[in-house]
């Protein structure tokens, strides 16, 4: 059983250090684009299925409350929280449409909508950016893999590569998700 814990951890490791050696200058852009959306009074959007869902909610939560210093809230919103908008639209329409449809009540130019897969093929999220990216909002994404059909929609890809699992992948999302939320701060708040 230690043997395991070991390679588990070697693994996940190995997974983030690829990641960040390819990442880091996207990383960067994307923490600098989510700010100047900030500044300008636009908001952030994020969504994703399962655990992917969590994270969104995560990072929402990182910029509405608050990570490591005392600021004023910053506009973020998942669209993953919402019960009765989530339900009733998979009743009325289809699964498929429970971000999408919510980007065209609630995106606006200059927001940022960022879709999270871990497999890349969520179909819900790949309606969503589709839709962001017709009403001139930028898009974003995390995804594992190659990447599937969420990453080319993005303006902003990060794909984690070697996550060949969903554990690892997720992993490294978390950690990506924190980096993001730190750099805003101090881009915002020097």
């Amino acid at each position: 059983m230690e043997n395991l814990i070991d390679n588990i951890v070697s693994q996940s490791i190995e997974v983030k250090l690829e990641f960040f050696k390819k990442s880091k200058k996207t990383l960067v852009k994307l923490s600098h684009e989510i700010a100047d959306a900030f500044k300008r009074g636009n908001k952030l959007l994020i969504f994703g299925n399962g655990g992917s869902a969590a994270d969104a909610q995560h990072l929402a939560a990182e910029f509405v409350n608050r990570m490591l210093i005392e600021r004023p809230p910053l506009p973020a919103l998942a669209l993953t929280t919402d019960s009765s908008i989530l339900t009733s639209v998979s009743n009325d329409y289809s699964y498929k449409e429970i971000f999408s449809k919510q980007i065209k009540a609630l995106g606006r130019k200059g927001d940022i909508a960022f879709g999270i897969s871990t497999s890349g093929k969520s179909e819900n999220v790949v309606e969503a950016l589709k839709v962001a990216s017709k009403l001139g909002l930028k898009t974003a994404s995390m995804t594992g893999g190659d990447g599937g059909d969420v990453a080319p929609l993005s303006d902003y890809s990060l794909n984690v590569s070697l996550g060949k699992n969903a554990p690892r992948t997720q992993e490294t999302h978390l950690i990506v998700l924190h980096i993001i939320a730190e750099l805003v701060d101090r881009i915002l708040f020097p």
